[in-house]
């Protein structure tokens, strides 16, 4: 499939207006132009801003919060778009919890640090909504200035880096092996966060300004890799992680993590078994902690939480556990997975090892998910990339670029699984070493 990039494509008309994850409710419901304006007005606009140091992507929050005060939207838009091109869904996904409100100055004053994600999903959503309804265009791409460039993969870092490339007048052209566009943000945030029609219309103004897209293609199949790096001037790797990790857990009613998210988000009819009354989580990341948490706001009686350290060990944010807990989900720690029990071909139980004591304990549940993480991309080693040593494409930190002339990469490939905000940065910063080097910059 090859979308025509000049069109506004309906890129989410096949999604089902039925599945599961329109059940959900917005956590953080947008703003209304009264409550945006009040918060804006609460920002104290500091010198050297703690906020921005914070932004993987160093977008001016305090210049476009300005320009949220002043009424000028617009503007505020482009601030954060010419940082970071995928604004509007790291406004809904992003931790900010963690990162630009995490530094906010008013919590050393022992106040409510500013609302950042929320006045930047404001100013974007308001922005895009005009430019779709008055085709006055926020950024017009430059003239084609020859050069072309192929992104693997269809997630936030290639998407950002095709947009940086496709505005300054390279012929950008992205390969997907999947049918739908966005990675994880279209597959796997979970929906209190943001809907799959929310990522797919980020990836349909993303297009618009001159990128190519070729969805169920598979590069190293479809296409040869030498290939690809013979007809572009520079290839960008953005594939994200390869298969989750199963721990050896199997049989019915056990999914992985990422599988059960993406049938809530995507799946056309999919529903939770109607015996499911007990289900148990293995794991200590933020995935983990999204799916108990939806599993929970989906009405299963008991989710568990099982993780094989100690609590201050998990590397899930402590709000998103917050979160979770008030949802009803509990957890249980230094807990070992060992072996699923099924009877008559129906999950029953998983057993662990208590870490502690070395005894093995059953916890009863109809329903196993597996949230262990995921493999890098093996295959990335048949296209003579040079990887870490955990199997993540080696980069240059000051331009991504790869151990092969020509070849960049960015992304969960590179950073083995951090935030969107992390691959957007790394799809700027990889498009704009690409620019330089071409002298095609400014």
């Amino acid at each position: 499939m090859s979308i025509d990039p000049v069109q506004q494509w309906p890129l989410g008309e096949g999604l089902d207006p039925n599945r599961l994850e329109c059940r959900f409710e917005d956590a953080k419901p947008p703003y209304t132009p009264a409550e945006a304006l009040v918060e804006a007005n609460r920002c104290l606009h500091c010198f050297d801003a703690p906020c921005v140091r914070g932004c993987p992507t160093a977008i001016d929050i305090p210049k476009f919060i300005a320009q949220i005060s002043s009424g000028n939207l617009r503007g505020a838009a482009k601030t954060i778009f010419r940082q970071n091109m995928l604004g509007a869904s790291c406004a809904r996904v992003c931790p900010v919890e963690e990162m630009c409100a995490g530094a906010c100055v008013y919590h050393a004053l022992n106040g409510q640090p500013i609302a950042i994600g929320r006045l930047q999903r404001y100013a974007t959503d308001v922005a895009l909504a005009d430019e779709r309804a008055s085709g006055r265009r926020l950024f017009s791409p430059a003239s084609a200035n020859g050069r072309r460039v192929a992104l693997v993969g269809a997630g936030p870092a290639s998407l950002a880096c095709a947009a940086h490339l496709a505005l300054a007048g390279v012929s950008a052209s992205i390969y997907e092996r999947d049918g739908l566009p966005g990675g994880l943000n279209t597959t796997a945030v979970a929906p209190y966060k943001m809907r799959a029609e929310s990522s797919l219309a980020e990836v349909e103004w993303l297009l618009s300004h001159g990128v190519e897209l070729r969805t169920d293609t598979t590069v190293g199949t479809d296409i040869a890799w030498p290939e690809l790096m013979a007809t572009h001037d520079a290839v960008f790797i953005g594939v994200g992680l390869g298969q989750a990790r199963s721990l050896e857990l199997e049989g019915p009613g056990v999914w992985g993590a990422t599988e059960l998210i993406r049938a809530i988000k995507n799946e056309p009819g999919f529903e939770l078994p109607g015996d499911v009354r007990r289900a148990v989580v293995v794991g200590g990341g933020n995935t983990a902690i999204d799916v108990a948490r939806e599993l929970a706001m989906l009405g299963i009686a008991e989710v568990t939480l099982a993780y094989r350290r100690s609590r201050a060990d998990m590397s899930a944010y402590a709000h998103e556990w917050a979160g979770a807990r008030q949802s009803g989900v509990r957890l249980q720690t230094r807990l070992q997975p060992c072996r699923t029990v099924h009877h008559r071909q129906r999950l029953v139980g998983v057993v662990f090892q208590d870490a502690v004591n070395g005894r093995e304990v059953e916890l009863p549940c109809e329903l196993l998910v597996v949230a262990a993480g995921q493999s890098p991309w093996a295959a990335l080693v048949d296209a003579g990339i040079r990887l870490n040593a955990d199997g993540t494409v080696w980069t240059q930190p000051e331009t991504r670029a790869t151990s092969l002339a020509g070849v960049y990469a960015g992304g969960d490939c590179v950073n083995g699984g951090k935030e969107v905000v992390d691959a957007a940065a790394d799809g700027r910063i990889a498009a704009h070493a690409m620019l330089e080097e071409w002298g095609a910059c400014g």
